[in-house]
Formats: C-alpha cells, sequence, structure tokens
C-alpha cells in the first residue's frame, strides 16, 4: 500500500519507536495520524495531521473508544510495550502476567478494534513491533518479555490468517535492540528508532509480512533451523 494518502494510528506514540513512526508517516505523506499514547498531552510533534488519542494497552474502555473515534485509519502501528524485566522462576507471577496483558492481549484488543474498520476502508495494512527475543530467550532478565514477544509473534501469524480475506497486510518487524528509553540500562549495540520506522514502512510499501531490521535478529533467524546450542552456548551431547 502506498503511504502517501494513509491515515495511520500509532501506539506508544509519544517517545522511541513509536514517535519515529509518526514522523515518517508525515514525512511519507500520510494523510493523517493518530497519535496515540496513555498520556496523549505528551505527544509533542506540532503538525496539523496529528490526532493526539488517549489509547492504554490493559484499558479495554480506551481502546473501543480509539476504535470509534478513528474510523478512517488504513494503517495500524501496534508500537507500544513495556518490559518488566521478571525473571520466570523467582520474580511474582503477577509481572509476567504484565508482560503477556500487554504484548499479547493488549495487541490482540487494539487488532480485534481495528480489524472491521480497515475492512470497511478497504484493508489495509497492520504492523506489530516484534523482537529478536520471539525467537530467543536470554539471560539477562528477559525471560518474561521473550515469553510474551514469542506469543505475540506468533499471534501476528495467526490474525495474518484470519485477515487474509479481507485483503489486510499483518507485518511482523523484528529488532535486537533500538536506542529508547527502554533500551537506556542496557549496555549493547543499538540502532536509531528510526531506522526501525524506516525498514518497516519501506515493507509496507513492498507488501511485506516480515522486516527483520538488524544484524542480530537476522542471526537468530537463521540459526532457528539449527542446533539450538549455537544459540544457548550449551553442548547438545549427552
Amino acid at each position: 500500500m502506498d503511504i502517501a494518502g494513509s491515515t495511520a494510528l500509532v501506539t506508544g506514540a509519544n517517545r522511541g519507536i513509536g514517535r519515529r513512526f509518526v514522523e515518517q508517516l508525515l514525512e511519507r505523506g500520510a494523510e493523517r495520524v493518530y497519535a496515540t499514547a496513555r498520556r496523549p498531552e505528551s505527544i509533542d510533534i506540532r503538525d496539523p495531521r496529528i490526532r493526539p488519542l488517549h489509547l492504554d494497552l490493559l484499558d479495554e474502555e480506551s481502546i473501543s473508544a480509539a476504535g470509534n473515534a478513528a474510523q478512517d485509519v488504513t494503517l495500524l502501528v501496534n508500537n507500544a510495550g513495556i518490559s518488566t524485566g521478571a525473571h520466570l522462576l523467582t520474580d511474582d507471577l503477577d509481572m509476567v502476567r504484565q508482560d503477556l496483558e500487554t504484548h499479547l492481549f493488549g495487541t490482540l484488543r487494539v487488532i480485534r478494534a481495528f480489524a472491521p474498520v480497515l475492512a470497511s476502508n478497504g484493508g489495509g495494512a497492520i504492523v506489530n513491533l516484534l523482537s529478536v527475543l520471539s525467537w530467543v530467550a536470554t539471560a539477562e532478565g528477559s525471560g518474561s518479555y521473550s515469553v510474551a514477544k514469542a506469543a505475540e509473534w506468533n499471534m501476528t501469524n495467526g490474525v495474518r490468517v484470519e485477515l487474509a480475506g479481507q485483503k489486510t497486510l499483518v507485518q511482523g518487524v523484528h529488532l535486537a535492540a533500538a536506542d529508547t528509553d527502554m533500551m537506556a540500562g542496557r549496555d549493547a549495540p543499538k540502532i536509531d528508532p528510526a531506522d526501525v520506522a524506516r525498514a518497516a514502512l519501506d515493507g509496507v510499501q513492498a507488501g511485506a509480512i516480515e522486516v527483520v531490521v538488524d544484524d542480530p535478529s537476522r542471526f537468530v533467524k537463521s540459526a532457528l533451523a539449527g542446533d539450538p546450542a549455537q544459540l544457548y552456548g550449551q553442548s547438545s551431547g549427552n
């Protein structure tokens, strides 16, 4: 689909990758961008095409209200998320549930709210911001996040199949680390958030159902077909 002339909605649009999506959409000629956040007053991009909206992935009423307010959406970008940093075996299970409620069920609620809107507007596209941690777990306090992102990844695949009949493109975007507030405490190479938005929107225009943004994600994806020992540094022998 063409970005020029489209009407987009971006979750988590007040900072990080979400903000870069808004900027890229405007640069590419989007007619209107619904920029959503839990605190829409924190969205400080000034452009007459922007419509700030309240949307909280854990608040079904806010999602429903956004769906009712943005009936002209043709491109949905699911970017909003959290990371509790919970370990699977030692931290409170409520923290694990919060990651799942946000990334899996919260994102799914948004898709369910906007799938009929996209259908009525000709199909359009959905972009889900996933992670290399959809495919691999690490020892850096990301076990709960990995589980949630793995669930969101296969949910992305599932809704892609279910929405094929209404000609809605569903794209999953994988990256290792971007230079955002969420990753501020991590000592790892980080890519520019603008590069993530650019790659994803290039993929939308090309009709790509998957965008793998960086080299770490490409390596992990390629390794999935082989011995998992190469990802986890363990011997595959007895």
